[in-house]
């Protein structure tokens, strides 16, 4: 039997707040995130997915964002590739996670059928609900975001 582990891609998406003359706003930093029923549980998470066979992880970043959210996003830089052992099934998830800015947002398109809402949080809601994030993953990429953390793009390489 060959075994694989689950290839998921994630983004961070900082909502952009500006004041009437166009400088940034100094409220708290907000993040997108999903609320999602997994296993009849209701919990939180980065707009996140599985590599479909075929396309790209920039693909799929961009992909599951849309599905999940609604929102059309840029990918802006590349945050960092996680590992994630589950405790309860000991698979193993590897995380591509994306840095990206939010483009447009189409109220018409339905949201995939686990998503329950989307949500724009800020790092203290979301810290404040750690026993409820999907994964220790989804704090751990929003505190190397919010430090700074970053790469090109194209240190990631299609053939």
């Amino acid at each position: 039997m060959t075994w694989y582990p689950h290839k998921t891609v994630a983004v961070v998406v900082e909502q952009i707040v500006t004041t009437d003359n166009g400088h940034a706003s100094a409220s708290p930093r907000r993040f997108l995130m999903v609320e999602e029923i997994v296993q009849g549980q209701h919990v939180f998470n980065q707009p996140a997915g599985h590599l479909d066979a075929g396309e790209t992880l920039f693909e799929a970043a961009v992909r599951e964002a849309l599905e999940e959210t609604a929102w059309h996003v840029e990918l802006t830089a590349f945050l960092g590739l996680y590992q994630y052992i589950s405790p309860e099934n000991h698979e193993s998830y590897i995380r591509s996670c994306f840095i990206a800015r939010a483009v447009s947002f189409d109220a018409h398109r339905a949201l995939d059928t686990d998503i329950v809402a989307t949500h724009w949080m800020t790092l203290e809601d979301i810290t404040a609900r750690a026993a409820q994030l999907r994964s220790p993953v989804v704090l751990k990429v929003l505190h190397d975001y919010c430090n700074g953390q970053l790469f090109p793009l194209d240190v990631i390489k299609t053939l």
